[in-house]
C-alpha cells in the first residue's frame, strides 16, 4: 500500500529477503549472512525495500520523470551525492514497516563546473507499532545536459565488451581492501535495487548522451562496499550514527582503495580512493562502544 504526491510518499512494506540475499551474494565476502528474523546491517534497506517503478513512468535516463515526488527543475543528469542515517532500532527481514519521505529542501548552486541543484530527501522508517527505527536523509544532485561528445573521442565499447567478471568486489590487501567492479556487477546492483538509471549498463547513452568515459558505479554501491568493509573489520560494533558522501565518480573496471581509520574512536572514517589517491566516496561512523570482556 503507498501513497503519493508532488514531495511526498508515503508506504507500508516488507524488509524483503530476496533483494538481501542478493546482496550477500553480490558482495560475497566472509561477513555474517543475514536472514529472516535478522537485523538488517547497516545500509541494506536500499535493497531490502526496492521500489520498482511501472515502465510507464520512465524518462530518457531510465529513472522516473521528475515532477510526481521529485521535481522537476531542467537539470536532466542526475547523481547520488551523500546523506546521513541515524539507526534508532534494528529493522528485521521479514517485518512491516511504514517509509515516509518528504523532498526537504532544493538549493540551486553554482560550481566550477557550472550550474546544478541539490535535492534533499528526508525518510523515516517505523515499525508496525509507530517505532522509530531510521531516520535519513539523502542529497541528489542534479546537472544541466553535457555538450555533444566529439565524435572522434567517443570511448571504445571493445574493452568493456572484453572485460571478465572480476569476481568479489572487495579483496583485503595491506591497509585495507581492494574495490573492482565490472558490468555484470554493476547489472546485478542494477536489479537488486531496482535501479533502472541507464548511466549503470548502458554504453551509447552514458558515453554519448551523459558524455562520461565509461559505465559509472552506482553512488550507493561504493558506499555500502565502505560499510560491508567496516562490518568486516568490526562484526562486533553496532552502527549508531552515520554520514556518507560521494565526491567523484568511479567507473567501471577501475581500481579503487578502501581504508579505515579507527584513531578518533568511537567515531571512524571509511574512504574510498582511486590509484592516485583522489577521494571517491567515504563514511563518517559513529559507533557502539566495544562489548565488554569479562575475566573469568
Amino acid at each position: 500500500m503507498s501513497r503519493s504526491s508532488a514531495g511526498t510518499q508515503s508506504s507500508v512494506e516488507t524488509v524483503d529477503g530476496g533483494p538481501v540475499a542478493a546482496l550477500t551474494a553480490l558482495l560475497d565476502t566472509s561477513a555474517p549472512v543475514v536472514e529472516a528474523g535478522d537485523p538488517l546491517p547497516p545500509l541494506w534497506h536500499w535493497v531490502a525495500l526496492p521500489r520498482w517503478p511501472a515502465s510507464s513512468s520512465l524518462g530518457p535516463d531510465g529513472h522516473p520523470r521528475k515532477g510526481a515526488f521529485l521535481p522537476d527543475l531542467g537539470y536532466p543528469r542526475r547523481m547520488f551525492a551523500g546523506g546521513e542515517a541515524v539507526f534508532h532500532a534494528p529493522l528485521l527481514i521479514g517485518s512491516q514497516v511504514r517509509r515516509e519521505s518528504v523532498v526537504e529542501s532544493v538549493e540551486e548552486k553554482h560550481g566550477r563546473s557550472g550550474r546544478f541543484a541539490v535535492v534533499r530527501v528526508a525518510t523515516t522508517l517505523s515499525a508496525a507499532d509507530g517505532t522509530l527505527l531510521l531516520e535519513e536523509r539523502q542529497d541528489l544532485v542534479y546537472r544541466p545536459a553535457a555538450p555533444p561528445p566529439d565524435p572522434g573521442r567517443v570511448p571504445d565499447p571493445a574493452p568493456a565488451a572484453g572485460m571478465p567478471p572480476a569476481g568479489p568486489p572487495l579483496r583485503a590487501e595491506s591497509g585495507g581492501w581492494r574495490f573492482r567492479t565490472d558490468p555484470t556487477l554493476l547489472m546485478r546492483f542494477s536489479a537488486a535495487t531496482a535501479n533502472p538509471h541507464r548511466i549503470h549498463y548502458d554504453w551509447p547513452y552514458v558515453t554519448r548522451v551523459e558524455g562520461y568515459p565509461g559505465l559509472v558505479v552506482h553512488g550507493p554501491l561504493s558506499t555500502l562496499a565502505l560499510a560491508e568493509a567496516l562490518r568486516l573489520a568490526a562484526p562486533e560494533r553496532s552502527v549508531r550514527r552515520l554520514r556518507h558522501r560521494n565526491s567523484a565518480p568511479l567507473f567501471c573496471g577501475r581500481d579503487a582503495f578502501v581504508a579505515l581509520d579507527h584513531s578518533q574512536e568511537p567515531d571512524v572514517e571509511v574512504t574510498l580512493r582511486d590509484g592516485d589517491g583522489t577521494l571517491l566516496a567515504g563514511l563518517s561512523v559513529e559507533l557502539s562502544p566495544p562489548p565488554e570482556r569479562h575475566e573469568p
